[in-house]
């Protein structure tokens, strides 16, 4: 079989049935499709049972996270190539082959991030040159395979057998994270990290999270950002990122002090006031 595509779902009902049919619809025909549903509570998974019975489901009793849910799609993936998909996308014509015939022309590529468009057309941040903090750590990636350092987890194509080596996705990371900790852990393999500019997929972004309070937002990517740093960094790099994120918030917060003495009432300006209040404390407890 030529791809396997893994889908995890949370209350994402509303994109899902859109994202089903873009990659049903799409060559190659030899794929085939999984969706993990972390006990989603809008009825995704029922949607998946009723209109598009050729995907396989995978209902979850509670919100596993994504990568745990990820991984236990794995074993059951026959295709050799796996695409890791959001719900909360549309594949473009031609996507699905161009990002398998990248993988077959480029072999020294473990692992290679899409075109990602936003709604309104314009083209939508989807690589990264550098690892959270890495411009703090004095060069302790240095020598790396490629210039990629990480692409968005909301599309990555990769060869099935090395990412089954690797064992997925650190289930340590919740929500966050996992997919720049993947794409380091592909590069110390001595494998390189790629982009597949013909394989062009429509992103709305943050489909899973829109219900959540923004304080929880935050809460969950500091974590998984200092898990990050735990896995890959030495202390002292951390030591040196925590010292600067805690002086910027604590700026942040001054200044947006001033801006409350001089608009008292601005609800914009009391949520960034709460968010740097929440970083802060993350920081204490996780950094």
């Amino acid at each position: 079989m030529e791809l396997s595509v893994i889908i995890v779902t949370y209350n994402t009902v509303g994109f899902l049935g859109p994202c089903l049919a873009s990659v049903l619809a799409a060559d190659p025909a030899d794929k085939e499709i999984f969706v993990v549903d972390n006990a989603s509570r809008d009825g995704s998974a029922d949607l998946v049972e009723r209109d598009f019975p050729a995907v396989h489901l995978i209902r979850n009793a509670d919100n596993r996270g994504f990568a745990m849910a990820n991984n236990q799609a794995l074993p059951l993936c026959r295709g050799r190539c796996l695409l890791y998909l959001n719900p909360d996308t549309e594949v473009r014509p031609g996507a699905l082959t161009a990002g398998i015939a990248y993988l077959d022309t480029h072999p020294a590529i473990g692992l290679a991030g899409a075109r990602m468009i936003n709604p309104d057309g314009t083209p939508q941040e989807s690589v990264s040159l550098r690892y959270p903090g890495e411009r703090h750590t004095g060069g302790e990636l240095a020598g790396l395979p490629g210039g990629i350092a990480a692409v968005l987890g909301a599309a990555m194509f990769a060869p099935a057998d090395l990412i089954r080596d690797l064992g997925g996705f650190d289930e340590g990371f919740f929500l966050y994270g996992e997919d720049q900790d993947l794409c380091l852990r592909i590069r110390r393999a001595g494998r390189e990290i790629g982009f597949v500019d013909d394989a062009v997929i429509f992103h709305a972004g943050g489909g899973s999270e829109q219900e959540s309070p923004s304080a929880d937002v935050v809460r969950r990517k500091v974590r998984a950002e200092y898990l990050f740093y735990r896995k890959h960094y030495r202390p002292g790099s951390i030591a040196r990122i925590r010292r600067l994120q805690e002086l910027q918030a604590r700026w942040r917060l001054w200044t947006l002090g001033l801006a409350g003495l001089l608009s008292p009432d601005n609800e914009e300006t009391e949520r960034k006031r709460d968010r740097y209040r929440t970083v802060l404390e993350e920081i204490r407890q996780h950094g």
